[in-house]
């Protein structure tokens, strides 16, 4: 059975720091690409950052220089670093995993940036 565990959200100040993790279990990890996901009130789900098998990175504009994505083989984990964070970053955020045959999500993490 596959499992992605998401811990590390909460509520932060403007201009504050969070880690998010997210732990697999049930894949063989390293083979997929692990990505963070987040979702505005009313909006759809949209691309964060993105680390593939090899370690290359991909983000979205708003949130270079101020998100960091990494992976731990293995422990199985892809953490997203958030610094910086600002109001608007506020959603819930979600990580997943995906292989050319078959995708994977979390359970979802609250994200709230608020004074």
């Amino acid at each position: 059975q596959v499992q992605l565990v998401e811990s590390g959200g909460g509520l932060v100040q403007p201009g504050g720091s969070l880690r998010l993790s997210c732990a697999a279990s049930g894949i063989i990890f390293s083979t997929y690409v692990a990505g963070w996901y987040r979702q505005f009130p009313g909006k759809q789900r949209e691309l964060v950052a993105l680390v593939y098998s090899g370690g290359s990175t991909k983000y979205v504009d708003s949130v270079k220089g101020r998100f960091t994505i990494s992976r731990d083989n293995a422990k199985n984990t892809v953490y997203l670093r958030m610094n910086s964070l600002k109001p608007e970053d506020t959603a819930v955020y979600y990580c997943k995993v995906t292989s050319p045959a078959v995708e994977y999500w979390g359970q979802g993490t609250q994200v709230t940036v608020s004074s």
